[in-house]
């Protein structure tokens, strides 16, 4: 399919809108948890899975979704994930109970799995080498602000109550913008598909979902539940299957047959360690943005509205620690950018989460808070580029996508660990306790900073003597 520039310019834009509509959804919820627990009754439990739901759909299937554009083609897997996307966003904004939402929410992740590997890969296939410099920059630029804006959209998006819909048009919104999407993909998105189609690992892609639901769900509906025995057998099931999904993703790398990823990645310590961070951060992440906006709202009566502006400060830390601190200063002082940046995140969004809990003054957390998005853009921005540094081009592609999926998979267990302390922590009934959350969050961050400690100097090949 030869296209013209216009043409080619509106299947990015197109392709553009896809990537914000999937990364904005991961956090545009959690400003209306507190509405839809109101409006449902929903417990505790059922608002973490609300959350953690997408994520976690989203990070199993994740490199299943790349292999699948791979073998049948990335403009359908694209243009199936942008329908599946949206009809799940329908199904979220038409649901009458909190199970049904948590369904809708797990359909929703899955499909986003689904479209969001094929968008690097039909970049490459739209535009010639040169051209694609600039278009996979604006693809960074485009996802970062994508992810931090999330609470305010949907601060903002509840507020202007569109015809009325309350909390359920963080969810409608989608449907017009992906049916347009669907619609303009299905005109102009050129048909390819890889040359060397890797296959898929159904069996290992199972298992693994088997050993993060195993630890997950007992970790959100233990306390909910009263910690039954079958819980703690959940818990000690999930690192035996983990186990036995490396033991086979092993085997079948040996044996030349597809597997999840390439066991030879993990023998590189400096992306085994930097993966590791990747994990304990983007809990640490996803637990602090989920008890902030949900205790902001049910411990201090702010509106969502004034919830998504409390995260303008945080955001704002979070492109000057990527765009002006972290990449830049990362060349010359190595992995002290990232010990620096966890730090202050440690530091600043404990002091912003103890002001949630004591109610001092807002001039207290709005400085609290841009320090902590400084911290947090300091060790994001530049994490991926330290994981991939001596990682063999022939497994960027494979690199790319488990660190994608571990940051996700991060976000779902900050959610399930974080919010469980978080509402475990409260009196009976209550809405829950922040000193508890700010300890699980300082844990996670502490494994993070102990793991950045111990990455090699230097950082990058280039760099070496």
């Amino acid at each position: 399919m030869d296209l013209t520039e216009r043409q080619k310019s509106l299947a990015y834009l197109t392709l553009m809108v896809a990537l914000v509509l999937e990364i904005v959804d991961v956090t545009i919820v959690n400003t209306a948890l507190p509405v839809i627990e109101r409006d449902f009754g929903a417990a505790a439990a059922q608002a973490q899975w609300v959350a953690a739901g997408y994520s976690l759909a989203f990070a199993l299937l994740l490199m299943l979704g790349g292999r699948l554009g791979d073998s049948f083609g990335y403009n359908r897997m694209f243009i199936g994930g942008v329908a599946g996307f949206t009809f799940a966003s329908l199904l979220c904004g038409l649901s009458a109970s909190p199970d049904q939402l948590i369904a809708a929410r797990v359909l929703q992740g899955a499909a986003g799995a689904m479209m969001a590997p094929q968008v690097m890969a039909l970049i490459q296939v739209l535009f010639e080498p040169l051209e694609r410099v600039a278009k996979l920059a604006w693809v960074g630029v485009i996802g970062g602000l994508s992810a931090i804006c999330g609470p305010i959209i949907g601060g903002v998006v509840i507020h202007a109550n569109p015809f009325d819909l309350g909390w359920r048009s963080v969810f409608l919104i989608n449907v017009p913008v992906g049916l347009a999407a669907v619609v303009v993909a299905s005109r102009l998105l050129p048909s390819a598909r890889s040359g060397s189609a890797r296959g898929i690992d159904g069996g290992g892609t199972l298992l693994f979902a088997a050993s993060m639901a195993a630890l997950l769900y007992p970790l959100v509906r233990g306390h909910d539940l009263g910690w039954q025995p079958w819980h703690f057998a959940l818990l000690l099931a999930a690192p035996i299957l983990l186990a036995h999904v490396w033991r086979r993703t092993r085997r079948r790398a040996e044996a030349g047959l597809s597997a999840l990823f390439p066991p030879d990645l993990f023998q590189q310590r400096q992306f085994s360690l930097g993966l590791g961070m990747a994990l304990a951060f983007g809990a640490a992440t996803g637990g602090f943005l989920f008890v902030f906006a949900f205790g902001a709202q049910k411990l201090l009566g702010f509106s969502p509205l004034e919830t998504g502006l409390l995260h303008i400060p945080f955001s704002a830390g979070v492109m000057l620690g990527i765009a002006f601190l972290g990449r830049k200063l990362v060349t010359g002082h190595g992995k002290w950018v990232l010990v620096g940046g966890t730090a202050l995140m440690a530091l600043f969004a404990g002091g912003t989460l103890a002001w949630i809990e004591t109610g001092i003054s807002l001039r207290w957390a709005l400085p609290c808070l841009a320090l902590a998005g400084t911290g947090m853009g300091m060790t994001s921005g530049p994490l991926t580029p330290v994981i991939l540094a001596r990682v063999d081009r022939r497994h960027a592609g494979a690199a790319s996508g488990l660190i994608k999926t571990v940051q996700e998979l991060g976000m779902a267990m900050g959610i399930a660990v974080v919010g469980t302390a978080f509402f475990a922590g409260g009196p009976a009934g209550g809405v829950g306790a922040v000193f508890p959350a700010i300890a699980a969050i300082e844990g996670l961050l502490l494994a993070c900073l102990v793991l950045a400690l111990q990455l090699p100097a230097p950082l990058f090949p280039e760099q070496d003597a």
